[in-house]
């Protein structure tokens, strides 16, 4: 297909034969527990995808950005659905770092390690977007001298056994008993306290390394906690709504590359008729297509209303299209391709897991239609 040779040119450019050496690698290993994707993609600079040239990244637009996950989840759905957790933290920690002030010196020093020491975040952090549904994280901090006692849970976390850092949302408790206040607590991933345990339990996508991570008096030094305060009540506010369009954005792009890659299939070996290959590549291609849109529309800020609308409509979309485009792919390969290679049918099933990230769609129906209607988007 033209535009998944397109998004290959553009992950080539990025990280130079990464797809190669992934390809190498049989599906089921690709896919399976222990798999060696996350370490190919560390090894080929896959960290510094979004980070600012500035800090050592290579600063890939959005557009950009989307072709590198189309191309990846062509490859590897584990991988794809593991690593949109590192990009979407890095996008919203690098829009914090990016303005002065935003971060204390801890906090930017430690930025400026990502891409030379190649470290992996992982995200503890609820995929939301107003305060107010986001103020019940599943773990706490506790003040104590000099910073927090971090205790709780994360599960699924993927990237669970290959981060280097955990970037967790937490509820701070004071000793007044009022309203939590929410903040987010760069954890290193060996500190004392944290610990890894099994909780996935599908083959599918088991390459993601979603298990769960627990947190159990870890201590956290006070630079190293993101929080609003008075000087910048919308600092949180800010790395959340940036955060959220660029998850949505490109954890929907990694699926839709998983269902190009069936396509592609069914275009190269000729399956069916013209009219079925052509109608079937069309409808793969209007589901990249108004992704595509999405990226060219997404601005260095993109945590306006618009752009979380934006973003939701063309998810919930290629949700529903998805589905239905892998179903025709895999008939149209044909039953004894179904027997002989359990691939493509374990990759149209893994696409289906773009209905699990939140928000679900009958979250979103009302504060969409709120918004519709005009009236604020607010998530639950």
């Amino acid at each position: 297909m033209r535009s998944l040779e397109t998004a290959r040119s553009v992950c080539e450019q990025f990280h130079p034969g990464l797809l190669k050496e992934l390809e190498q690698i049989p599906h089921a290993d690709r896919e399976r527990p222990g798999s060696p994707v996350i370490d190919l993609f560390r090894i080929h600079g896959g960290v510094g995808l979004l980070i600012p040239q500035e800090y050592g990244g290579h600063g890939a637009d959005p557009l950009d950005a989307l072709r590198v996950q189309l191309a990846l989840g062509a490859v590897s759905p584990s991988l794809v659905a593991a690593v949109s957790m590192h990009h979407f933290t890095a996008a919203m920690l690098y829009a914090l770092a990016v303005k002065a002030g935003r971060l204390t010196d801890a906090q930017t020093a430690l930025l400026h390690r990502v891409v030379q020491d190649q470290l992996v975040m992982a995200s503890g952090w609820a995929e939301g977007r107003t305060a107010q549904n986001i103020l019940r994280p599943a773990v706490t901090a506790r003040p104590v001298e000099g910073g927090f006692l971090l205790s709780g849970a994360k599960k699924p976390c993927s990237l669970s056994r290959s981060m280097s850092l955990l970037t967790a949302s937490v509820a701070i408790h004071g000793e007044d008993g009022g309203v939590p206040e929410l903040a987010l607590a760069l954890v290193p991933a060996d500190a004392p306290g944290l610990s890894v345990h099994p909780f996935w339990g599908s083959e599918l996508l088991a390459g993601a390394e979603s298990d769960e991570v627990r947190l159990e008096d870890v201590f956290v030094s006070a630079d190293m906690v993101v929080r609003a305060g008075a000087d910048d009540p919308h600092r949180l506010d800010d790395l959340q709504s940036a955060g959220f369009v660029w998850f949505e954005m490109l954890i929907s792009a990694g699926y839709a590359g998983g269902a190009m890659a069936l396509v592609e299939q069914v275009l190269e070996r000729e399956r069916g008729s013209a009219a079925e290959r052509a109608a079937l590549a069309v409808d793969m291609e209007a589901a990249v297509a108004l992704l595509e849109g999405v990226a060219r529309a997404t601005g260095p800020e993109p945590g306006d209303e618009e752009s979380v609308a934006r973003v939701l409509v063309a998810r919930y979309a290629v949700q529903n299209a998805l589905p239905d485009i892998a179903s025709r792919a895999l008939e149209l390969l044909g039953g004894t391709d179904f027997i002989k290679n359990s691939a493509p049918a374990q990759t149209a099933a893994a696409l289906r897991a773009l209905a699990f990230h939140p928000p679900s769609r009958a979250a979103a129906a009302e504060p969409l239609l709120r918004y519709f209607a005009g009236g604020e988007l607010v998530l639950s």
